[in-house]
């Protein structure tokens, strides 16, 4: 294996993430679809829960909770959600302390990306 360096990164460390934040978005055709998938993710997981949102709020462009998880727990929520989000886009972000950056350059979407207000945050 090869590797290769790319002088244009930032480089930045691992360590500067204090957590991540999924949040699952629904509307109300698809609130009892989310209401499965969150028992579900608090059965199986060691995560904080968030409130019901069920209109936009912050950022969010739809009605969504937040499901907030440490690190280490990264490498088995994420591929676990991707396989049981029954349909439903979920946005997941690092927790670096900019919340701009962790909103807009370090997200991950699970399903259809939407846009953020992300002038929130500016």
């Amino acid at each position: 294996m090869v590797k290769m360096t790319d002088n244009r990164l930032n480089n930045k460390e691992t360590s500067s993430i204090s957590g991540y934040h999924a949040h699952v978005y629904y509307d109300a055709g698809s609130k009892s679809r989310a209401e499965r998938l969150r028992a579900a993710i608090e059965e199986r997981f060691d995560v904080e829960m968030g409130r019901w949102r069920d209109n936009p709020v912050g950022p969010h462009p739809t009605g969504s909770y937040q499901v907030a998880f440490a690190p280490e727990l990264f490498g088995e929520i994420l591929p676990w959600l991707a396989l049981n989000r029954d349909g439903l886009t979920i946005f997941t972000h690092t927790e670096t302390g900019d919340h701009l950056a962790d909103h807009r350059d370090h997200a991950i979407w699970l399903g259809d990306q939407q846009e953020l207000k992300l002038s929130i945050f500016e």
